[in-house]
């Protein structure tokens, strides 16, 4: 009965420097590609300030889905219990954020834009289970119009 106690929470202790180890990863991932992606200019506004763009408008889009790991679940379970901000579940919408800019900066850069009009984020959460309750993904989307301002250094 000690052994299989010790094995659980040897399990356990794994999985979540595991988890700790690919978040930390993954947030260095995105530090990188931000810095490489900068000059890539983001707006939410509806139309360019300068309405002069060498190309064709082009959507382009990112998209994320990122899952929930049980311990954030656990630890947002005790926050709902006891109120206040639910922490894990903010780092995962920020990453997931982030992540989906990128993904739509990548996108615009392969059709050799560096200005992305009208940005919007839209984020749903992918229930676990019939009883919809419990949040086992949540998927990130973001998606603007890509232009090519030749007032814009890149």
């Amino acid at each position: 009965m000690i052994a299989e106690l010790f094995v659980f929470t040897g399990l356990l202790l794994i999985g979540f420097i595991a988890g700790q180890v690919l978040e930390y990863r993954h947030l260095r991932s995105i530090r990188h590609r931000e810095q490489r992606l900068g000059p890539i200019l983001t707006f939410a506004k509806r139309f360019p300030a300068n309405q002069q763009h060498q190309q064709a408008p082009h959507l382009v889009t990112g998209c994320v889905v990122i899952s929930v790991d049980y311990f954030k679940r656990f630890v947002a379970m005790l926050y709902l219990l006891i109120g206040g901000r639910v922490k894990p579940y903010e780092s995962l919408l920020e990453r997931g954020r982030r992540e989906a800019l990128l993904r739509m900066k990548e996108q615009a850069l392969a059709l050799n834009a560096n200005l992305i009009v009208n940005v919007k984020i839209e984020t749903a959460a992918i229930s676990k289970g019939a009883t919809a309750q419990q949040i086992g993904c949540v998927e990130v989307l973001a998606y603007g119009t890509a232009l090519r301002d030749p007032n814009l250094t890149s």
